[in-house]
């Protein structure tokens, strides 16, 4: 099928071929109706831009994109840094993209400024991801199950990181336990679900006072843990036994909301987390929690990508292991 033209796009929206390309590049220049009417035909026309003029698979532009929302926290920079250092071993740069416009994201991937793309799995719609795979263009995708001739997901066992979690407070002693959810994209649910199976196997019921919403950070866990124990005051009768954290930031949240009302972990009350951080072992007391390994993920996601890009094999699901890290918290 042959691909359309900007000038096709032109004629059928009735502008001249300046306008579509200041409404596909968002100059701000145009009325936001006529740019809204240009987008709308372009995308009905299936246009695909290509912004610099090199086709996709010369390779000419040896760079590799990272697409992600945000750039704080551990995960992020571990997981940048070991991806830089794979491309450049490979011949390839990468370039990070953070923004969370999903136009300026299909431009820059549909415009083949990038050779591939390495794309937080939660960004992008069906039917960009669809988009994608039309234009042959490959992409992994990060904490997503996906697979495709022009597709990969890498992602941690997260459902397996959420039993590991269970089974060991269990094992510990800890039958009244207490839950600091994550978000709900995958990793958030899938430990979630885990966590949860082992519950159900064992016929452990938790009470809904006990799951808190820590959304995989420091803050909100802390907010949130000082906020339950000043409604269900200090007696342990009161409170769970133990809590699982989604994840390390959330976990230290509810450590510091813990110790500041005077509890002692993991005498009064065991905690563990899901990541392992670099921060972990030298808490007081140090971590218990699950090992997902940012570095290794980084390392996944761009050995796929090179796959795809050098014709070696289609995308495929690469799923990484988590492994129990026990220390003196629970």
């Amino acid at each position: 099928m042959n691909k359309v033209t900007i000038k096709e796009v032109a004629k059928e929206a009735g502008v001249s071929i300046s306008t579509v390309s200041n409404a596909l590049n968002d100059v701000d220049v145009l009325h936001p109706d006529t740019k809204a009417h240009v987008l709308e035909v372009a995308k009905r026309l299936h246009y695909i831009p290509n912004l610099n003029g090199r086709n996709l698979k010369s390779g000419a532009t040896k760079v590799i994109g990272m697409f992600v929302t945000y750039m704080g926290g551990p995960y992020m920079g571990a997981l940048a840094d070991s991806m830089a250092k794979e491309c450049s071993v490979a011949g390839y740069e990468l370039n990070v993209f953070v923004t969370a416009r999903n136009q300026s994201i299909m431009a820059n991937l549909l415009g083949h400024r990038v050779d591939g793309a390495v794309i937080d799995g939660s960004i992008l719609t069906k039917e960009e991801e669809n988009a994608l795979q039309e234009a042959e263009l490959p992409v992994v995708y990060l904490n997503k199950e996906i697979a495709g001739a022009y597709q990969a997901g890498v992602f941690f066992d997260s459902y397996e990181a959420g039993r590991m979690a269970a089974k060991h407070l269990l094992s510990k002693g800890f039958k009244r336990l207490g839950f600091i959810k994550g978000n709900d994209n995958y990793d958030g649910k899938e430990r979630s679900r885990g966590f949860f199976s082992v519950l159900e196997e064992q016929h452990i019921s938790l009470e809904e006072e006990f799951i808190l919403q820590g959304g995989f950070m420091r803050d909100l866990s802390y907010r949130n843990t000082k906020r339950f124990l000043e409604s269900r005051g200090m007696s342990k009768e009161n409170l769970p036994q133990a809590f699982f954290a989604a994840n390390d930031l959330s976990a230290i949240g509810c450590m510091e909301a813990l110790l500041q009302a005077g509890l002692r972990i993991p005498e009064d009350i065991g905690l563990m987390g899901c990541d392992d951080i670099e921060l972990d072992k030298y808490l007081q007391p140090a971590l218990t929690t699950i090992r997902t390994n940012f570095e290794e993920q980084g390392i996944q996601a761009v050995r796929a990508l090179l796959e795809m890009l050098a014709g070696e094999k289609q995308g495929s699901l690469h799923k990484l292991d988590c492994r129990l890290i026990s220390r003196q918290s629970a």
